[in-house]
């Protein structure tokens, strides 16, 4: 029975994918960030199978002494936290081998185990993967998984003539919803005061437990303070050696400190987009948080502050845009690229989307309720350099219509994400 504090129940738009999954292959994994709301979904998918939680001391600690005999007594099951116990992937494998019926383990995780090679040769072709990052602006709006996609919408340049009813986030609200992030306890707080109250805990849960599970670090006690930086450098070209040298690291520990909050669904790299693809590469990438509320928690950000100084806005903007076109690509049929755009002369797009097609969209994200022509300089540029493959340009707004700004250029609500 759920506690009458608990925070409400959101219908992740997954959950098809999932049960889809689970339907042909042995195992699957929902990998994202802790109390994203990965161990609910799951009891959702595979109501009825047993359930193992690897919090469990006494349970963490039987699966890391015998991990064969800890899978051998389980026919079919959900087992979270899996990234505690990586040691159990391996007998995963064998159970799978001699054993192959969909369905047998639906796993979680709060850290990005299958990047590790090892674990991802082990289970190649046995297992399914699939991010649950912090709730949607749809979700948390209500809408149904097969609602219009935004993505869709701005390949056809399909917006709606009216203002929708289910967006209701502008002005003070739109600040108020952006800063609430999208972990569901977060939202369920009642304050500002009470959700950055919970973010810090939730960080310091992270620098204190989580993080010794995907890596050693000799000096933990540096990250609360490397996350306090990136936060004011989020949505800016990332400077491993300007980063480091205000720690005191020089830039490759830099770099793999960042590795680890990315490992642990914190923050994410995001390339510079390029006409030759392998040329992405190499171009400097930019960085932002994944969750819109852990980077105002961490700037100290509040609604009255955002109220006094718009300027404060824009990053954490950006933080929520980003989580936001990652969960709507995650979601799309086909892989879509995520990257942004800068040129020779300094000109920029926030972000670019390229279609597994290579149509290309263009975004730029304003705070305000204003849109000019000269907003759109980056996404001309853009456009220019796509030539035919360019889709459309899109200035997202504080505001309530789409509205055409020229040859597939658009200013579109923020809300409509």
């Amino acid at each position: 029975m759920r506690s009458p504090d608990s925070p409400p129940l959101f219908k992740r738009h997954l959950q098809p994918l999932l049960r889809e999954a689970l339907s042909d292959t042995p195992a699957v994994l929902i990998n994202g960030p802790r109390q994203s709301g990965k161990t609910t979904l799951a009891q959702q998918c595979a109501e009825g199978m047993p359930y193992f939680s690897l919090d469990d001391a006494t349970r963490l600690s039987a699966a890391r002494a015998d991990p064969q005999g800890f899978i051998r007594q389980i026919d079919r099951a959900i087992i979270d936290e899996i990234q505690r116990a990586p040691e159990l992937l391996l007998a995963l494998k064998l159970s799978i081998d001699t054993d192959r019926r969909p369905g047998r383990f639906l796993l979680t995780g709060s850290a990005n185990i299958m990047s590790l090679p090892t674990i991802a040769d082990s289970l190649a072709g046995r297992i399914e993967v699939h991010a649950l990052l912090p709730l949607s602006n749809a979700e948390i709006a209500g809408r149904a998984p097969d609602s219009p996609d935004f993505l869709a919408n701005a390949l056809a340049q399909n917006w709606p003539a009216q203002a929708r009813a289910d967006t209701p986030w502008v002005g003070d609200a739109l600040v108020e919803h952006v800063l609430a992030g999208g972990y569901p306890e977060m939202r369920s707080r009642t304050t500002a005061k009470r959700r950055q109250a919970w973010a810090q805990a939730y960080l310091t849960t992270l620098v204190e437990r989580d993080i010794q599970d995907v890596a050693r670090i000799d000096e933990a006690t540096r990250i609360p303070q490397l996350m306090a930086i990136l936060a004011t450098l989020s949505g800016q070209l990332l400077n491993l050696r300007q980063i480091g040298g205000q720690l005191g690291l020089n830039a490759h520990t830099a770099e793999k400190y960042i590795g680890v909050l990315e490992k642990l669904f914190l923050v994410r790299r995001l390339p510079a987009w390029g006409r030759n693809e392998l040329g992405r590469l190499v171009k400097t990438p930019k960085l932002h948080f994944l969750d819109a509320g852990l980077h105002a928690a961490l700037v100290r950000a509040s609604t009255d502050l955002l109220r006094n100084d718009r300027s404060r806005f824009g990053p954490i903007l950006e933080s929520w845009v980003f989580g936001e076109l990652l969960k709507i690509s995650n979601l799309s049929p086909g892989q879509w690229f995520l990257a942004h755009y800068r040129d020779k002369d300094q000109v920029e797009v926030d972000f670019v989307l390229e279609s597994p097609l290579r149509a290309i969209i263009g975004i730029e994200v304003k705070a305000s309720a204003t849109v000019t022509a000269s907003d759109f300089k980056g996404l001309r540029r853009l456009r220019e350099h796509c030539k035919e493959s360019f889709s459309s340009g899109i200035v997202l707004y504080d505001g309530t219509s789409a509205l055409p700004f020229g040859d597939g250029l658009w200013a579109v609500p923020l809300g409509w994400l």
